[in-house]
């Protein structure tokens, strides 16, 4: 006697079904497995509704477009399966993917543009970058001298899985006793970390790289909040001496957020703590969950 699939962990849609996210699967021969040949944007989903998913979806197809990807669907139908995946689920706070491989060209072939894109989704339980103790009390990150990849060679504001570098510079940091990493470029300036972007407060005034970095939907709406608490945000190059001098660090991501950084390099930020604009941040980015204007709400009764 058959039984019913067990969602509970998470639901995946591949090949046009849904299925439980332990039985998800794509083919060994697909360029997005073999190559890396892929894009992906990722959705929150809190106290059942959608955290700025209209956003998410217009930077999906600005990256599909950039790596001449076509998932073969529009807003509307990647929103449904979204949505399907979370319902089916039933995961009232979840970490939501869409993915666009670029699939397979016919055998032999070694021309991308015959291959036929392929379009994944799936929804979990919520992702969190950091623990609770390291949301409260602040995270150890490292500056590590591992360059990111060059914007000349992969755009890094088009979502993709070239994460070597960001994966050499974790393991690194992680060996050396911090919680996570934070990457440079050519010149020096920092960058970004694996899935977060990062701020720094100078002299009262909000600091982060205007380039060579994903451009997060967590980072635009830091830049929207201190906007609306008339905070001053300055866009461009952050030397790692800028940052070593800051007063706050807080690092900004899908995966939770608002979080604080209170050592970096193993010397300690301020006093310690998390410093009061990063506190008033972390407020307020919970609070425009609320917000009807940045939320939309899953019927899970459909």
């Amino acid at each position: 006697m058959s039984s019913e699939p067990d969602y509970s962990h998470g639901v995946a849609y591949v090949a046009g079904r849904y299925v439980p996210i332990a039985e998800a699967a794509i083919p060994i021969t697909d360029w997005g497995f073999l190559r890396s040949d892929a894009t992906y944007d990722v959705v929150t989903v809190w106290d059942g509704a959608y955290f700025r998913l209209d956003a998410h979806l217009e930077r999906f197809e600005r990256s599909c477009r950039r790596w001449r990807l076509d998932p073969g669907l529009d807003r509307a139908q990647i929103t449904d399966i979204l949505s399907r995946c979370v319902r089916l689920s039933g995961l009232r706070a979840s970490y939501v993917e869409m993915i666009c491989t670029r699939g397979q060209p016919p055998w032999g072939s070694r021309d991308p543009r015959q291959a036929v894109n392929r379009f994944y989704a799936f929804a979990v339980p919520f992702v969190w970058l950091a623990n609770e103790q390291q949301r409260a009390q602040g995270l150890h990150v490292m500056i590590s001298d591992v360059q990111r990849i060059s914007p000349r060679s992969v755009d890094p504001t088009a979502k993709n899985y070239h994460w070597n570098d960001l994966t050499m510079g974790l393991l690194g940091a992680l060996d050396a006793g911090a919680d996570s990493v934070l990457l440079v470029d050519g010149q020096g300036h920092v960058v970004e970390g694996p899935g977060f972007n990062v701020f720094g407060v100078v002299n009262g005034r909000i600091v982060t790289p205007g380039e060579g970095m994903l451009e997060g939907i967590s980072r635009r709406t830091v830049i929207e909040m201190a906007a609306s608490l008339g905070l001053e945000v300055a866009i461009g190059p952050v030397p790692v001496p800028t940052l070593r001098g800051a007063a706050e660090v807080f690092l900004s991501t899908s995966g939770g957020g608002v979080l604080p950084v209170t050592r970096l390099d193993g010397q300690v930020i301020g006093d310690g703590r998390p410093g009061p604009i990063t506190t008033r941040l972390v407020q307020t980015y919970w609070a425009w969950h609320k917000d009807p204007a940045y939320r939309l709400a899953i019927d899970y009764a459909a």
